[in-house]
């Protein structure tokens, strides 16, 4: 069977991607793609149409999943139309506040959810490896540096924020500092996190682990959008059909 698609933020960086991952796969189509401001513009052969139309679209064109990467106000009014269509959503988006991931979980309560702020399997990996490393090296210092390109607009990004909670959950940590002025020593048990933003950067991560006189560095360093696209194309196969219910690309990963 093939799953038809709906994609939002369509000339968009992301958007772009996604359109072209879908289209690349015989186990998939576009159903339809959107834009806030489409003009007369396709992408891949897809006729880009106006934001302004997505919940007649979401009903008309008949989509199984929608995959969006947009902003968390745009990602939220497209959560509640496949709602209320009972479409399952698939979102990259980050840059949440607690009140918007809560309206975005509650749309899981309709339909299945899928939030994940990486389709990278490699940043899966990752997470996991550094939780790890972590619960190895008890009473190491821990800093994570993110560099993603100039557009960015959430610091740190949603990657380095699952990583955190990794580092944070498997191991004994207090306070954040982001980023040092002045004289600020380390104060025990603070991870630092440091946040670049520069050029078309895709996105890299670094977690720096040291003491006891060594050090352990993990990275991960995306250099092609397109692995983040296919990654939320394998995530909207795999969510087709599921109960209803908020769900992680971990999810996905671990099948």
């Amino acid at each position: 069977m093939t799953i038809r698609i709906g994609v939002t933020g369509a000339t968009g960086r992301m958007g772009r991607e996604v359109i072209a991952a879908v289209t690349d796969r015989e186990d998939c189509d576009v159903a339809f793609a959107v834009n806030r401001d489409p003009g007369d513009e396709t992408v891949a052969g897809v006729a880009v149409e106006p934001a302004a139309e997505f919940e007649s679209l979401v009903v008309d064109r008949d989509p199984r999943v929608v995959i969006d990467f947009t902003g968390p106000a745009s990602a939220l009014e497209y959560a509640q139309a496949c709602a209320d269509a009972g479409v399952a959503f698939v979102t990259g988006t980050t840059g949440f506040d607690e009140t918007e991931t809560a309206a975005l979980e509650a749309a899981g309560e309709s339909i299945p959810v899928l939030h994940a702020p990486n389709f990278a399997r490699g940043v899966g990996a990752l997470v996991n490896a550094v939780g790890e490393a972590v619960r190895s090296l008890p009473g190491y210092d821990v800093e994570l540096v993110e560099t993603h390109h100039s557009a960015k607009r959430d610091a740190p990004s949603g990657t380095a924020n699952r990583l955190l909670a990794a580092i944070e959950a498997n191991g004994e940590f207090g306070e954040r500092t982001h980023g040092r002025e002045g004289v600020t020593p380390r104060t025990e048990g603070e991870i630092g996190v440091h946040a670049l933003r520069a050029g078309d950067i895709t996105g890299e991560h670094e977690i720096v682990i040291a003491g006891n006189h060594e050090e352990v560095r993990l990275t991960h360093r995306a250099e092609d959008r397109a692995v983040f696209a296919a990654g939320a194309v394998d995530a909207a196969v795999w969510i087709d059909g599921r109960t209803n219910g908020v769900y992680d690309f971990a999810n996905v990963i671990d099948q």
